[in-house]
């Protein structure tokens, strides 16, 4: 298939390059060009606008930070430019109000894609995605969607796939601090970090999302494949879903606040697994 994906942050280029490795063909768009350079190396083609980006494409993808990102893109730039025939995903995390938004304004053709798992874990094809939208346009979708991962899950409205994101991503958030802490508990009573490493590393309890970032919890975090400041919005959208029912969440609202603190302290761009500083 023709595919455009506008967006050339990590996840972007994750995307569009198991995309290439699919057969697809691939064109890439971002607001600040030069990206991009593993995607072209692979076969992919940067174009400077969306409208060259998106013309005769079957399918369109966006991967971008927020509501306001996609809003903007996709209300604002895409949609006078994209195709009839052409579907529209959005692979961001962003509430279920949007998702409704650009259901309503893409008519059908419009399916939220979020994927769980990292930007290598899509590289390698082990990510989930969560489909929602319309049986056709999801049908349509399969040779995309096959590529992407081998794990999909279909819900029945794009607002659906986003809150179980928001779900999912509520969960390692949570087990994150909750990690932070117990390292925290563990130093105040006199343990080293050998110790914590031995006792809880390899601990039945260890949940398998949060150990890939043991390390950078225990010692300092490396590598940034999801930011304190996207952490922070994810675990706030997960509320507003949840206070919209009238649904209280004090350890999810003591979540999104650590976060919020992180990110304000200097820690912005840097892994959820920062967290973790605001206990040293």
């Amino acid at each position: 298939m023709d595919v455009a994906v506008l967006g050339m942050g990590r996840m972007g280029r994750a995307i569009a390059g198991r995309l290439l490795g699919g057969g697809h063909r691939v064109r890439v768009w971002n607001r600040t060009p030069g990206r991009a350079g593993e995607v072209l190396a692979a076969g992919g083609r940067e174009t400077p606008g969306i409208a060259e980006a998106v013309a005769g494409a079957d399918v369109v993808v966006t991967m971008l930070s927020d509501d306001a990102a996609v809003t903007a893109v996709a209300l604002g730039e895409l949609r006078p430019v994209i195709g009839d025939a052409t579907v529209y995903v959005d692979c961001s995390t962003v509430s279920p109000d949007c998702g409704s938004a650009l259901a309503a304004a893409f008519a059908g053709r419009f399916v939220a894609m979020p994927l769980i798992g990292s930007a290598a874990a899509v590289t390698g094809g082990h990510a989930v995605l969560l489909a929602g939208g319309s049986a056709t346009a999801l049908d349509r979708l399969a040779p995309v969607m096959t590529s992407l991962a081998g794990s999909i899950r279909r819900y029945d409205s794009p607002a659906r796939a986003l809150t179980a994101k928001l779900a999912t991503n509520l969960m390692l958030l949570s087990e994150v601090v909750a990690l932070a802490e117990s390292f925290a508990v563990g130093r105040a009573g006199g343990l080293r970090d050998d110790e914590l490493r031995e006792l809880l590393g390899a601990s039945p309890v260890l949940p398998p999302g949060v150990r890939s970032r043991f390390e950078d919890v225990l010692t300092g975090p490396q590598d940034t494949w999801w930011s304190t400041a996207l952490g922070a919005k994810d675990a706030g959208l997960a509320l507003a879903v949840a206070r919209r029912a009238d649904v209280d969440l004090p350890a999810a609202e003591a979540v999104h606040d650590r976060y919020e603190q992180a990110a304000s302290s200097g820690l912005r761009d840097a892994d959820i697994a920062a967290v973790a500083t605001l206990y040293r």
